[in-house]
């Protein structure tokens, strides 16, 4: 192997000379009537040998070190292929959400300004399209199908391409933040970055090579060559994940015996589910991480009955800062979860080794440096600031959103996560949620995770969400309910009763008594990327216009 420095691609070339012939990928090819999935599989050597062959490609097609070339590729095989050939080339892949929505992606595109497209036919054609987002393409190569096969193999070799060099701070790949709250921003990564990922996500969950991993979010199986496990994709829709069939998931954790799984609430919640209806165990499970919104205690308690031997982590981070913190179930369920239903937040645990977590003082501007920052003293809800080896420095061509959402501190970098929290005496992070989610009432402030929970453990209720109507300082809070597709009011009567039911059940959390009204809607808007964080601020916007005349309110 050549010096490579610090490139991420060279965790894939070390697996192939340690371990070539153990699986790499398990690509799904067909679903039998019995729901078997049957898979393609694919070992590290011939994973590393077709991307070294893409990388050829690519290189023939002009795409060079420090090409800017937006990855649109199936989630996969050929997905990790692509990934780690441009990295191989030094070329700076950029990856966008599937199902964004077709003027979020056209934003982002036109805003990083790709020069080259690697992508499914399919996309490849539609970037012909006379759109100015399109134009700076000088670029294309179409992935996928029989003639795509044919160029790997042709380009196949026995010789490893030579890994071009790259240093911590050399420029990796661009990643889009979800755009929860806002428009998705590109997040520059480095490759020391990457590195640092990898190395906090191995320490801190005790991942050992040869594990089997079912990435519920593409994005993530691309850590697994490095961490040498099998990546199982599974057979669901990446801009859907909540609307799965189980089914096929289920059977392929259990024939592919799989260890190890990221995913949403949303999906975990379908799988509990489903393996609760049909008395199904997961024995292979030894680890699942479940983020991207707060994880019910009730999904907690399912997910430890139909994987007995799992341990379940609830980690905290954000694109631009992962992992941050994690805590498993047990200490949830034993110690934490009473805390979080009567209003204290929800516990996302202590922080993963190397990173540093403060509470400061929230402030509406930018916070250039540590030392304009006011500190809060234990216990108390503040804005929470993170740094660490794994956090990004700067957002792609955004300087005043990097200048609002990074603190200096010298050398080091705080990131702030935008998000509202406290840490405990034993040193754990509570969050309380979004900062811009906050409620803002003539008694004070009500964030999120101070509310939601004691709802949200109704048997009845899917989701909820606290929003404010009308105008801070003075809002009126009130609680949108998703209640479960066979509970929600047909009619006046159960509408009141279930709102009295709502009311003693969160009796207990002193705060839910500001709560002046509730409401039903039959689906939350929840993100792409999880199908699990609400769009609160989107609600707001709708039942302000629906609430309005009935409470004559002055907005």
């Amino acid at each position: 192997m050549n010096d490579s420095g610090c490139n991420v691609a060279r965790h894939l070339r070390i697996a192939a000379q340690t371990t070539p012939y153990a699986f790499a990928t398990l690509t799904p090819l067909s679903i039998s009537h019995e729901v078997r999935v049957v898979h393609q599989h694919r070992s590290f050597k011939i994973l590393d040998q077709e991307s070294d062959a893409a990388a050829r490609i690519f290189y023939a097609h002009g795409i060079h070190k420090g090409t800017r070339t937006l990855l649109a590729v199936k989630p996969g095989h050929d997905l990790i292929v692509c990934m780690f050939a441009l990295l191989k080339l030094g070329a700076v892949p950029i990856a966008i959400d599937p199902g964004m929505g077709w003027s979020k992606a056209l934003n982002c595109i036109q805003h990083t300004q790709p020069t080259a497209l690697v992508a499914m036919r399919p996309v490849a054609l539609l970037s012909r399209l006379p759109f100015k987002a399109f134009k700076s393409f000088s670029q294309r190569v179409s992935v996928g199908g029989s003639n795509w096969r044919k160029l790997l193999s042709d380009c196949t070799s026995a010789t490893p391409l030579p890994i071009i060099a790259a240093n911590a701070d050399t420029e990796a790949a661009i990643l889009f933040t979800s755009g929860s709250t806002g428009a998705p921003k590109g997040v520059n990564y480095t490759h020391g970055m990457f590195d640092a990922q990898i190395k906090l996500i191995r320490q801190t969950f005790k991942i050992q090579p040869g594990e089997v991993d079912m990435a519920m979010l593409p994005i993530f199986a691309l850590f697994n060559p490095a961490l040498g496990m099998t990546t199982v994709t599974p057979t669901l829709d990446p801009s859907r994940p909540a609307q799965a069939d189980p089914a096929p998931i289920v059977a392929a954790i259990r024939d592919e015996k799989v260890t190890n799984s990221f995913g949403s609430p949303a999906i975990w919640g379908r799988i509990a589910q489903y393996c609760i209806n049909e008395n199904i165990k997961l024995p292979s499970l030894q680890r699942l991480l479940i983020a991207g919104a707060p994880v019910p205690n009730g999904l907690l308690e399912d997910l430890r009955s139909i994987a007995p031997n799992c341990e379940i982590h609830t980690p905290y981070g954000a694109t631009e800062c992962l992992p941050a913190t994690t805590i498993e179930s047990t200490e949830i369920l034993r110690e934490t979860a009473a805390a979080t239903l009567i209003g204290q937040g929800t516990c996302v645990g202590r922080p993963v080794s190397g990173v540093q977590i403060k509470i400061i003082q929230e402030v509406s501007g930018t916070i250039p440096n540590l030392s304009d920052a006011v500190e809060c003293s234990n216990n108390s809800v503040g804005e929470i600031i993170v740094t660490g080896p794994s956090v990004t420095h700067s957002y792609d061509q955004l300087p005043l959103a990097t200048a609002r959402a990074k603190i200096h501190e010298g050398e080091k970098i705080w990131h702030r996560m935008g998000d509202l929290g406290r840490i405990d005496s034993a040193g754990r992070l509570w969050f309380h949620g979004r900062c811009v989610e906050k409620v803002q009432t003539a008694h004070g402030i009500l964030t999120t995770e101070s509310i939601e929970p004691a709802f949200r453990n109704h048997e009845d209720v899917n989701r909820c969400a606290l929003i404010g109507i009308g105008s801070a300082p003075k809002q009126i809070p009130v609680l949108v309910v998703e209640p479960k597709p066979e509970s929600f009011p047909s009619n006046h009567g159960e509408r009141d009763t279930f709102i009295k039911n709502l009311r003693i059940h969160a009796r207990h959390n002193a705060l839910t008594h500001q709560i002046q009204h509730i409401v039903f809607q039959e689906s939350l808007p929840v993100d792409v990327r999880h199908n699990a964080k609400i769009h609160r601020l989107q609600l707001a916007e709708e039942w302000t216009r629906r609430l309005t005349p009935r409470f004559s309110l002055k907005l």
